[in-house]
């Protein structure tokens, strides 16, 4: 992992008494919308990018005006000592990390006759097992965050249901894997006062296909809709919660 790039960072450090969160895949979408939302709420934040190196250092510096210290990081999380790199450089920047959204998964659609070895392998590598690799490696910096950490993944509406989607196969497998690491994860950690939970979102302004005939309520969700649901489990008010899937997908794919 290359060094963090503190370009439009607020102030001159971190503030020790703010708590600290990482968002993989944060330089766009939902994940950067995450990412500003946390500012707001007085987090410090880790944008975490890829390739998309100026849409982070723009996100920074959005960060940066809500008062947060931001600093964007590139990291593959598809490769476990880059995404172990990225959370330990989160910790050792910050000084503790309370919680981690992993945002980060690569999306494809087409004939199963079609699917590759490749793609197949880039649907698990992506979604799931760089959620495994960066919740891995945080659960001890989480473990002694101050009131106790959150991990928030992002899954898929409708992948807690065992139903044949030929079309998105490899990610609705890989979702689905999600969905059930995080249950026994939130199992084994919440002695540990860590909470671990799943927002899944349906059909999203920024999705690649919106299938609208398909919607419910006629209409695609909002980035705010699923920004809400993962303040909703980083809240004291979801301090019981956990092991928990909110879907976000106004009645799609129930």
């Amino acid at each position: 992992m290359s060094k963090p790039r503190s370009t439009g960072a607020a102030g001159s450090g971190p503030a020790r008494g703010r708590p600290a969160a990482l968002v993989t895949g944060s330089a766009k979408g939902i994940g950067k919308a995450i990412a500003l939302a946390l500012a707001a709420d007085g987090y410090d934040v880790m944008v975490h990018y890829r390739r998309s190196r100026a849409e982070a250092e723009a996100v920074v510096a959005a960060a940066g005006a809500f008062g947060a210290h931001a600093v964007a990081a590139p990291a593959d999380v598809t490769d476990e000592a880059e995404a172990r790199g990225l959370v330990d450089a989160t910790y050792s920047l910050f000084g503790r990390l309370d919680a981690l959204v992993n945002n980060v998964g690569n999306y494809h659609q087409g004939p199963l006759a079609d699917l590759s070895g490749e793609v197949w392998r880039e649907m698990f590598a992506s979604n799931l097992d760089a959620t495994f690799y960066t919740c891995q490696r945080a659960v001890p910096y989480l473990r002694l965050a101050p009131g106790g950490g959150r991990i928030v993944n992002l899954g898929f509406a409708g992948a807690e249901l065992i139903k044949a989607r030929p079309s998105i196969v490899a990610y609705g497998i890989a979702k689905t894997g999600v969905i059930l690491y995080s249950k026994a994860l939130a199992l084994a950690e919440a002695k540990n006062g860590i909470t671990v939970n799943v927002v899944s979102p349906g059909v999203i302004e920024n999705s690649v296909t919106k299938p609208l005939n398909e919607l419910p309520m006629d209409r695609v969700g909002r980035l705010d809709e699923v920004v809400g649901a993962v303040r909703y489990f980083l809240s004291p008010a979801a301090d019981y919660v956990t092991g928990t899937t909110l879907e976000v997908a106004g009645a799609w794919n129930v």
